[in-house]
């Protein structure tokens, strides 16, 4: 299984995919979804996409989607999944970044010249709605653009070193890095995930996130087909419909970002509780009071693990029972060699401090098009700076302290934001926390946190400080205490510390000038 092509090829009448849809949901086998995959494979290359062709998939979570995805890849093109919910200028970048062949957006979006195929447009994209019409994935053409002329392509057989996905780092530290997965990146994934939770023909996962984000792709849906389970996909997340989909089409495992976990939390449980497996969590930091509600709420180990995109997802996780899983954190390498390093690229002592760096089969070669990136991303000996810092306890369990750029120096003391978020989440009255950096005269920075409270929660900002006296060092207390209604979010839920300094001292400002 070194291709997409390889891992799902096979004709299987068990099911493969279910798309709920009251009251008829639409059920898909193995044999009809390769089927389908490869009619979509030949109407793209009828259209002029070749080998290395970029196609933007501008679709929300849907049976067009997946068959779009993996026909792309089966042709040898390049699959770029975007957020159908972007902004003209957002798509823009993305397109141009790439430069896109083609741009496939949903039904009646060329109508409505919507922000996708203006977008296409400028760059000279072709543009095709595509959509599941109850008899097939249809490619309505809707503008040739570059593609106009270059009709009537052979159909591919795709290479382990194909380039089968292209998706970008979120940009926190700048412009967006485009990161390359191959085709040999996504299988080796894909059995990793496989192993780590010993997934086969009885699991069925129900898919939370969504696929243009390498989570809800690799995680909740790649891994689980190559493992010949079977995927629910809703259009998205909806806590209202969550324990409905799941126990009606008989889900026994899920994986989520906390964000996620932490609404379901906020619902009552299903009466009866369904069997659940196994609970994933990843994407960003789970503290261990949220760990220890879903465990005792669902009945269901949760197991926390670590990814990144530059790795095709996955890295490390906690391992079902009977192994350890350990609150706090991400577990073991997951078929990957995980190194504590320091800045000269050496390896520190077990228990000390350092850069979490990962070598393995499903971590890109580097990003397009940005030799500065790679040469400081990349040690010697092929190891992928994350970013991250954190340290291997005496199990040589990983635990996250903290991105790099991201660790409060106060003064020369340097203070971990997640362990902060850890300790402020554990007080009754509040529901989220976060920590970051603010500037200070005379430290240089120090320390401001966003907190949302429980509904019918009061707290005042020297109240909490009072309460966290007594759980850290004096030197970690906040200089500020931001309370906000909402904590500003990424499209899938991810929280970016940046994003809350930024609208925190935003609204400090405003609230300044009334």
């Amino acid at each position: 299984m070194s291709t997409l092509s390889n891992a799902f090829t096979r004709n299987l009448e068990s099911t493969a995919i279910i798309v709920p849809d009251k009251p008829n949901p639409l059920t898909v086998t193995y044999t009809q979804l390769n089927r389908e995959i490869s009619s979509f494979q030949k109407k793209l290359a009828q259209l002029g996409i070749k080998h290395g062709d970029a196609v933007s998939i501008a679709l929300p979570n849907s049976y067009a989607f997946i068959i779009s995805f993996l026909a792309s890849s089966w042709q040898r093109a390049i699959a770029a999944p975007l957020n159908s919910a972007y902004k003209q200028e957002e798509f823009e970048f993305y397109i141009d970044d790439l430069s896109s062949a083609l741009a496939l957006v949903p039904k009646g979006a060329f109508k409505e010249n919507s922000a996708a195929v203006r977008a296409a447009r400028k760059y000279k994209a072709a543009i095709a709605e595509c959509y599941w019409n109850g008899r097939e994935v249809v490619l309505d053409i809707r503008d040739k653009g570059k593609l106009a002329g270059k009709g009537g392509q052979p159909i591919q057989e795709a290479q382990p070193n194909d380039v089968a996905l292209v998706l970008h780092t979120s940009g926190t530290t700048g412009r967006p890095k485009a990161v390359p997965l191959t085709h040999l990146n996504l299988a080796t994934t894909m059995k990793n995930i496989q192993n780590t939770y010993q997934l086969g023909p009885s699991d069925r996962t129900l898919l939370v996130m969504p696929l243009f984000h390498v989570h809800g792709l690799l995680a909740g849906f790649l891994a689980p087909l190559a493992s010949r389970g079977s995927v629910i996909v809703p259009p998205k997340f909806s806590a209202g419909d969550f324990w409905d989909n799941f126990i009606t089409h008989k889900a026994n495992w899920y994986t989520a970002v906390p964000t996620i976990h932490q609404i379901l939390l906020k619902n009552p449980p299903p009466n009866p509780k369904p069997k659940i497996r196994f609970i994933r969590s990843c994407s960003s930091p789970l503290s261990p009071k949220t760990f220890h509600e879903l465990e005792k709420t669902f009945d269901a180990p949760v197991l926390e693990a670590y990814a990144m995109t530059e790795a095709a997802h996955q890295m490390t996780s906690n391992p079902l029972p009977p192994g350890k899983r350990q609150p706090g954190s991400v577990g073991i390498g997951q078929g990957v060699e995980v190194r504590i390093l320091d800045q000269d690229g050496k390896e520190v002592s077990q228990g000390s401090e350092g850069e979490i760096c990962i070598r393995g089969m499903n971590v890109t070669k580097g990003y397009l098009n940005n030799p500065e990136a790679n040469k400081s991303s990349f040690t010697k000996e092929g190891f992928f700076r994350t970013g991250d810092q954190g340290k291997k306890d005496k199990d040589g369990y990983v635990i996250i302290t903290g991105r790099i750029k991201e660790l409060i120096n106060k003064g020369g003391e340097k203070i971990s934001p997640i362990e902060l978020d850890n300790v402020v989440a554990q007080n009754p009255a509040v529901s989220e926390a976060v920590s970051f950096a603010i500037e200070d005269e005379l430290y240089g920075q120090d320390v401001g946190i966003a907190v949302v409270l429980k509904d019918g929660k009061k707290l005042e900002a020297e109240e909490l400080k009072k309460w966290m006296s007594d759980k850290v060092a004096k030197f970690k207390l906040p200089k500020k205490v931001f309370f906000t209604d909402v904590m500003p979010k990424t499209a899938t839920g991810k929280i970016q510390r940046r994003m809350v300094a930024d609208a925190m001292l935003k609204k400090e400002k405003r609230e300044a000038k009334l």
